[in-house]
């Protein structure tokens, strides 16, 4: 009896993982699943131990389906190296969150060597805004969110993406290989069974992506959207996600203390991801995206 069960839930396992897609909106539910599907290969070595109390040779086999979809799925993210090579800028973005008080110490060891920070959850006037003033000598700066540069801004504006305040803003920063328009937004967040009015702000940062001619751009922020949720395909293509494409591992951001997810992005067009990574931030209940690119 044992055997059968292992053998039908591998199968419904291997089925979920590579089927997910295919699963209806469940009220919000399903793109929290996504969010988390990475970890449903944890159900591999459990059944595995079942298969090896049944002591069923057919069951055993049937475990190696779904091992070989989750690995066919996320292989390539644990086995992913840097492409390396020049780059023209070093970028982060962090979420620092809006009851940290040791926001400031935050940010001042994540922004070290960057050219561009982008931070969302500030508080305005507050330790994290005060420190990065002190770091870079530009900055665009709207409600809870910002992006500091050691290059020149020399255009600024907010921007809606569907919530009752601003929480997005297009700068366009002079940097020494031209012009790079950056975005730094932080959506609405997506919780099991309310997840339309992040969907709702997800389209209006794909309208405006679509709209923008620049041929260099970065969108920076806490995009609450998961590299695995079906509704990040909004947006990738017709970017592509640094961490995708130059970070080894699934660069998890949240949470903090044990991150599962990564709602914190790096995305870009025009230019060439060259590394990423993930750091600590002191306080935070996320995370830091970094990566290096350079503007092709």
């Amino acid at each position: 009896m044992l055997r059968w069960v292992i053998i039908v839930m591998a199968g419904a396992l291997a089925l979920l993982l590579g089927g997910h897609g295919l699963l209806p909106d469940l009220n919000g539910f399903t793109p929290v699943l996504e969010s988390l599907l990475p970890w449903l290969g944890l159900g591999v070595p459990v059944l595995l131990v079942g298969a090896l109390v049944s002591r069923s040779g057919k069951a055993a086999l049937a475990v190696l389906l779904p091992a070989l979809v989750w690995a066919v799925m996320f292989g390539p993210d644990l086995l992913r190296t840097a492409p390396g090579g020049a780059s023209d800028l070093s970028v982060a973005t962090l979420n620092v969150g809006v009851v940290n008080n040791n926001s400031g110490r935050a940010v001042r060891a994540v922004a070290k060597g960057r050219d561009l920070f982008a931070a969302q959850e500030l508080t305005p006037g507050g330790p994290a805004a005060k420190e990065l003033d002190q770091i870079f000598p530009y900055k665009a700066q709207v409600s809870t969110i910002g992006l500091w540069s050691k290059h020149p801004i020399v255009e600024q504006r907010r921007v809606d993406i569907g919530l009752a305040w601003t929480r997005a803003l297009r700068a366009v920063v002079k940097t020494p290989k031209g012009k790079l328009t950056v975005y730094v937004m932080h959506l609405a967040s997506a919780r099991p069974g309310a997840t339309a009015k992040r969907d709702d702000t997800l389209d209006h940062a794909r309208r405006l992506i679509d709209r923008d001619p620049s041929e260099h751009l970065l969108l920076l922020g806490d995009l609450n959207t998961a590299t695995t949720d079906r509704k990040r395909s909004d947006l990738v293509p017709p970017l592509l996600d640094a961490q995708q494409e130059a970070g080894g591992g699934f660069g998890f951001t949240w949470p903090s203390s044990f991150p599962i997810t990564r709602p914190d992005h790096i995305l870009y067009r025009g230019l060439t991801a060259t590394s990423a990574a993930v750091e600590e931030a002191a306080g935070s209940d996320h995370r830091a995206a970094v990566a290096t690119l350079r503007l092709n």
